[in-house]
C-alpha cells in the first residue's frame, strides 16, 4: 500500500502562478479591502462590488497556468496516495493533475445561491447582480468568506488525522480553522514545511523546514521522499 500523503497547501503556491495574495499587500486584496469583498457584511453592504471583485478573479484563474509546484504534487501520486487540502479558491492542483482535493474556502468556479449552501453550479464567467438561482436568491461565489462557517473542514481533520507523512507549502498558518489542522498529525508522523519564510510552527522534533519558495521547495521535497515511498 502506498503510503498517505496529505497536503495543507495555501496562496503561496498559486503565488509563482501570478495569482496575488492579499496577505502579501498588508489587507488588500487587489487594491481592495479584504473585509469589503470577502465577508457577508460586506456582501450585504455592496453586493455589486463583490460581484466584480470575485468576476474580476475568475478572469485571472482562468489566464493563469500551474506551476511547477502544482504539477510536482501530482506526480508524487505515482509513489504515494496523495490528498490535496487546500485554502485556495482556483483549481490549479486540479489541472495540474492532482486527483484528490479539497476547497477548504470554496471554489472560485462555483456558485451558489445566497440563501442555500447547495446546490452549487459551474460557472466561468462572471456573476451579475439580478442573476438569481432557482430559489430566487441572488447568485454568488461559492466562497467561504470571512465569519462563515467551513463547510469541509470536518472532512479534511478526519483527512489529516489518517496522514503517514503531512507537507504545508505556502500558507502562513494563521487562517482558522485552516491552521489548527496541523495539530491533528499523528504525533510520530513527519511534517514538512515548505515557504518562503517558514511560518510559526508548533514545538516538534518531526518538523523539517524548508525555507525556499513553493516551485523550488517541491523539488527538494521530492529529493527526500524518494527514500520514504
Amino acid at each position: 500500500m502506498k503510503k498517505k500523503l496529505v497536503v495543507l497547501s495555501g496562496a503561496g503556491i498559486s503565488a509563482e502562478s501570478g495569482l496575488q495574495t492579499f496577505r502579501d499587500s498588508n489587507g488588500l486584496w487587489e487594491g481592495y479591502d479584504v473585509t469589503e469583498v470577502a465577508s457577508p457584511e460586506g456582501w450585504k453592504k455592496n453586493p455589486a462590488l463583490v460581484l466584480e471583485f470575485y468576476n474580476m478573479r475568475r478572469r485571472q484563474a482562468l489566464k493563469a497556468q500551474p506551476n511547477a509546484a502544482h504539477i510536482g504534487l501530482a506526480d508524487l501520486e505515482k509513489d504515494f496516495n496523495v490528498h490535496i487540502i487546500t485554502q485556495n479558491i482556483d483549481d490549479l492542483h486540479e489541472r495540474g493533475g492532482s486527483t484528490h482535493v479539497i476547497h477548504l474556502h470554496g471554489e472560485i468556479f462555483k456558485m451558489r445561491s445566497e440563501k442555500s449552501l447547495t446546490p452549487t453550479y459551474e460557472i466561468k464567467g462572471d456573476i451579475k447582480l439580478g442573476d438569481l438561482a432557482p430559489d430566487g436568491g441572488q447568485l454568488r461565489p461559492d466562497i467561504v468568506w470571512f465569519g462563515e462557517a467551513v463547510p469541509m473542514i470536518e472532512k479534511a481533520a478526519q483527512i489529516t488525522m489518517g496522514a503517514d507523512i503531512f507537507v504545508v507549502i505556502g500558507t502562513s498558518l494563521v487562517v482558522y480553522p485552516a491552521a489548527g489542522l496541523i495539530d491533528l498529525v499523528p504525533p510520530s508522523k513527519p511534517i514538512f514545511v515548505i515557504d518562503k519564510h517558514i511560518p510559526s510552527v508548533r514545538n516538534r522534533g518531526n518538523i523539517t523546514a524548508i525555507e525556499k519558495p513553493a516551485t523550488e521547495g517541491i523539488k527538494g521535497l521530492m529529493e527526500i521522499l524518494k527514500g520514504m515511498r
